[in-house]
């Protein structure tokens, strides 16, 4: 499994993120989100990119507010990074793939964080 961006539920989300071994990214947007909509393409060239090194999720956030509220994810698009369950690091807003590349390209160097 790689290469396109998965989508995630409340259903799934432990399993797919909070158990997931490596780094996780998950862009939390809406249909209605014209920057989330700006920042889709990039999402998806970046799961391709980055197939078999970072899992790449998108969750709804209009159909999942609970996982959003957990989160504190009050502006979309938001783009949180997990290591062994844990948000290593947060992105808030649209923004270009050079920045998504070199957050990405740090975490994966970093070592995991213990539970």
């Amino acid at each position: 499994m790689g290469g396109q961006a998965v989508k995630v539920e409340e259903s799934s989300w432990d399993v797919e993120v909070m158990k997931a071994l490596g780094l996780v990214m998950v862009d939390f947007w809406a249909v209605w989100c014209g920057p989330c909509q700006m920042v889709a393409p990039i999402v998806e060239e970046l799961a391709t990119e980055y197939a078999g090194k970072l899992r790449v999720m998108k969750l709804n956030t209009d159909e999942n507010p609970e996982i959003a509220g957990r989160y504190q994810v009050m502006s979309i698009p938001t783009i949180l990074f997990f290591k062994n369950g844990q948000v290593v690091e947060k992105l808030v807003g649209a923004r270009p793939k050079r920045q998504f590349k070199e957050v990405i390209d740090s975490l994966l160097t970093q070592p995991s964080p213990t539970a």
